[in-house]
């Protein structure tokens, strides 16, 4: 999310009650979760693992929980609890969502059913068709000529919580947006959740069936077709063309190649290849993992053929 205006480091430090180490007139211009960062966003980190991957980011802010040197042409906010640091922000600039007189820009072409509840900064193109109780929440644009089918929801949460020592989760706030390009279609039924701090899209021409879940900040090419029951989770990357059969599950920040095809039924655990096609849990090439079935179902036959073979040889 981009703030309203460029703050100094100072100014964000005295909003938060934290300390920093670098120049307190630093540029400030955005915040954004690890996935989304650019250049003047503030981003956290709360766990050693992850230092070098924030420190060596995008981000040119890094609110931390140890003292270390910042990175040239970079400032550290120290605090004890990073993440209530970066929810407090996020909230200061983006409050909860707050249901009533909706905002929203629709064209005079587009039809908007009975039953459908619009947030605040919500933008509905041209020739695009709204059916009935689909919600919509604050911060979506749909482009011209989507057809978005009954009892989706565009712009639910972020599914994204920290494990707090008392076994209580904490919940990231999400104050990102949806994009959803011209001539997409969403079947009935659907999730498309909005992004932690950044933009979750749909591209033109993609094809969703019912009953699919999309997560946060997951970005979908153009003229992707998903069938039903996919579950795809946030930061994922789906390139433009790809094919996703049903009930396909997808871990989070993997990259589905151009064109690549999913069969039915899979589990995406990692980067896959364009163009290829792939099958099953974890999932592989469909062509190796059709001789692995063949190979498996072999293995009683070649049981039998070693208990005969010791039998014979006393």
């Amino acid at each position: 999310m981009k703030l309203p205006r460029t703050y100094t480091l100072k100014e964000i430090c005295q909003l938060s009650g934290t300390t920093f180490l670098g120049n307190e007139n630093h540029g400030i211009t955005g915040i954004n979760e690890i996935h989304m960062v650019e250049p003047g966003d503030i981003v956290f980190v709360d766990h050693p693992k992850y230092y070098d991957k924030a420190l060596s980011s995008k981000a040119t802010t890094i609110i931390i929980n140890k003292e270390v040197e910042p990175p040239e042409g970079k400032a550290l906010i120290i605090s004890e609890d990073p993440f209530s640091v970066f929810n407090f922000l996020t909230k200061k600039f983006m409050p909860d969502q707050a249901w009533g007189e909706a905002r929203a820009e629709i064209h005079p072409t587009a039809q908007i059913a009975p039953g459908v509840v619009l947030g605040r900064n919500v933008r509905i193109g041209a020739g695009s068709i709204i059916h009935p109780n689909v919600v919509i929440y604050d911060n979506a644009t749909i482009g011209d000529r989507v057809i978005i089918h009954a009892n989706t929801v565009i712009g639910g949460h972020a599914f994204y919580y920290k494990k707090r020592p008392t076994a209580a989760y904490e919940k990231m706030h999400s104050c990102g947006a949806v994009l959803i390009e011209d001539d997409a279609e969403i079947g009935c039924g659907c999730s498309i959740d909005k992004g932690v701090s950044g933009t979750t899209r749909i591209g033109a021409g993609t094809k969703i069936d019912n009953h699919v879940h999309i997560g946060h900040d997951t970005n979908v090419g153009k003229n992707c077709l998903f069938a039903a029951q996919v579950g795809i989770a946030g930061c994922v990357v789906v390139e433009d063309g790809v094919t996703i059969w049903g009930q396909v599950g997808i871990r989070s920040d993997v990259v589905l190649g151009k064109g690549c095809v999913v069969m039915a039924q899979s589990g995406i655990s990692k980067n896959l290849e364009e163009g290829k096609t792939y099958f099953g849990t974890p999932a592989d090439e469909a062509r190796e993992k059709f001789k692995e079935m063949a190979y498996t179902r072999r293995i009683p036959d070649i049981i039998a053929e070693i208990e005969s073979l010791k039998k014979s040889l006393g």
